[in-house]
C-alpha cells in the first residue's frame, strides 16, 4: 500500500483543516516538521494527494441544480474535439469515459431547470454528440468522499 497509518492521520489533519500548516500539523501528529513535509511531497509525488483547495458548494454558488448526462458519440468523430468544447462549457464540472450503452458521463449544474435547458441545448451543438440522456439529482445522502478509503487504505 503507498500509504501507512501515520500518512492517513496526515491526510485526515489536512482535509479537516486544510488551512492548517506544516507546524500545526507536526505539533498535533508529534512528529518532527520535517516528516511531515516529507510526507506531504511524497503523497502529492504520488498523485494522492491532488489539492489543498477550497472545496466549493455549487449550489452556494449559485447552481442549485446538479444533473448527470449520458452522452452517446458518433462513432469516427474526433472525441478530442469534442471534450475541448466541453471543457469550454463551464457548467460541466466533470466528465468520464464508461462502458455501456452511453459513452460518457457528465456532471453538469445550473441555476434553474430553464437554464439547464440551455446547457443541455449547448452540449446538443457540440460536434460529435450524437444523443443525450439527461438524469436530475433529487438529493445527495452521500456526497464525494475519500476519507473512509483513505482510513481503511493503511497498510500496518
Amino acid at each position: 500500500m503507498p500509504i501507512d497509518r501515520l500518512d492517513a492521520r496526515l491526510v485526515a489533519l489536512f482535509a479537516d483543516e486544510p488551512r492548517i500548516g506544516v507546524y500545526e500539523a507536526s505539533r498535533r501528529l508529534g512528529v518532527a516538521r520535517g516528516t511531515v513535509q516529507a510526507r506531504l511531497d511524497r503523497l502529492q509525488r504520488l498523485g494522492i494527494v491532488t489539492g489543498f483547495g477550497p472545496d466549493v458548494d455549487t449550489a452556494a454558488l449559485g447552481y442549485p441544480v446538479t444533473t448527470f448526462v449520458e452522452i452517446e458519440i458518433a462513432q469516427g468523430s474526433r472525441s478530442d474535439l469534442m471534450l475541448d468544447e466541453l471543457r469550454g462549457i463551464p457548467e460541466v464540472i466533470e466528465a468520464h469515459t464508461i462502458t455501456g450503452r452511453s459513452d460518457l458521463l457528465v456532471r453538469v449544474v445550473a441555476a434553474s431547470n430553464r437554464d439547464l435547458q440551455r446547457v443541455v441545448d449547448q452540449l446538443v451543438r457540440v460536434p460529435g454528440i450524437e444523443r443525450t440522456s439527461t438524469l436530475v439529482v433529487l438529493d445527495t445522502p452521500i456526497p464525494h468522499r475519500v476519507m473512509p478509503l483513505v482510513e481503511a487504505t493503511p497498510a500496518d
